[in-house]
């Protein structure tokens, strides 16, 4: 066996290295797989990538996009500069396709890496190498492209792709569902450990921190994609709240309330979202309707009655004592 395939049986995902580096960094090496999707929505430009491996922390490593600019999957035996410099390549003006095709060539082991790219025009490039370990393939279709390498089964690319055209909602959502179709499909050879979802804006406002709409990482369980379908339904319920926040700093008590229902109708249990909410109404001047959210969230844990107060003396919450004493009064009443 050429010694180059037993190194790649060795470790499928590792820290960005390359074959030159293995001798010292192969003690810490462990067989792995991945799949994945790189996707753009056409309709708001957002970009993404969501992946699922055994392995630990692949947030930390496949997943790379940037708004505006493109999105990259770098997998088998992870070289980060697929990302990296993929991204910075595609910001310069190069396609996907350019820039793979560039990435290769420097690439001194190209044949065992497994990587998706798409950039902010929609155009795709992929390349999975000669010994990435089987099942390993790949597929792409308008708009997104997946790839997958140590699968149980043959069929996972194509499954992927189905169930991403198929899927309703936003991105995030869809590729979430390109991910669970393909764990049952057969999935990874080694069963499941980590997983994570990145989706930027369409266009970059010069601020990556906003721009950043998800960025969710399962680390360690052993359900990663049911604890990301709960995060991501999280996400867009604070999505919501800061919605509402933005309304209200700009005189839409409306809208806000709006937000902040969507919000809660996601989490109706969640103490956080409900308190806030009641703040809001309080500031808009609509005290009545807020007392018996204050109420209902107070008889479940009194701490929040110190927060009224708390917010109160920071000038937060624009309650005068006899609204304080309805909100924090016995029973909250």
């Amino acid at each position: 066996m050429p010694r180059i395939f037993a190194v790649c049986l060795v470790c499928l995902l590792t820290l960005p290295c390359t074959l030159a580096d293995t001798n010292t960094a192969i003690g810490i090496q462990r067989p792995v797989h991945t799949y994945s999707i790189v996707a753009r929505d056409p309709e708001t430009g957002q970009l993404g990538v969501a992946v699922q491996s055994h392995w630990f922390s692949v947030g930390a490593l496949v997943p790379w996009a940037r708004a505006g600019v493109g999105a990259v999957a770098t997998q088998s035996f992870v070289d980060v500069r697929y990302g990296v410099e993929g991204l910075a390549l595609m910001q310069d003006g190069k396609s996907a396709q350019d820039v793979l095709k560039q990435l290769i060539r420097e690439d001194p082991n190209p044949e065992v890496r497994q990587v998706g790219m798409i950039d902010a025009s929609g155009n795709i490039a992929q390349h999975t190498g000669i010994q990435c370990i089987q099942h390993a393939g790949h597929l792409a279709g308008e708009n997104f492209a997946v790839q997958a390498n140590l699968m149980m089964n043959e069929g996972v690319p194509e499954a992927m792709a189905k169930a991403f055209r198929q899927a309703q909602g936003s991105l995030a959502v869809r590729m979430l569902a390109a991910l669970e179709v393909a764990q049952e499909a057969g999935g990874d050879l080694r069963g499941k450990q980590s997983a994570a979802i990145l989706v930027v804006k369409g266009s970059s406002s010069g601020q990556p921190w906003v721009d950043r709409l998800v960025d969710l990482h399962i680390e360690d369980s052993p359900q990663p994609l049911v604890e990301l379908h709960r995060l991501l339904k999280l996400n867009t319920a604070y999505a919501h709240m800061n919605r509402g926040d933005h309304a209200l700093e700009s005189g839409d008590v409306d809208a806000a309330l709006a937000e902040y229902g969507h919000a809660q109708a996601l989490f109706p249990d969640n103490l956080e979202m409900k308190f806030w909410h009641a703040v809001s109404l309080v500031n808009a001047g609509r005290v009545d309707e807020s007392l018996p959210i204050f109420r209902a969230i107070i008889l479940q844990d009194a701490r929040w009655r110190e927060l009224v107060l708390r917010l109160n003396d920071a000038g937060l919450l624009e309650a005068d004592r006899q609204v304080l004493d309805r909100i924090t009064g016995p029973g909250s009443q």
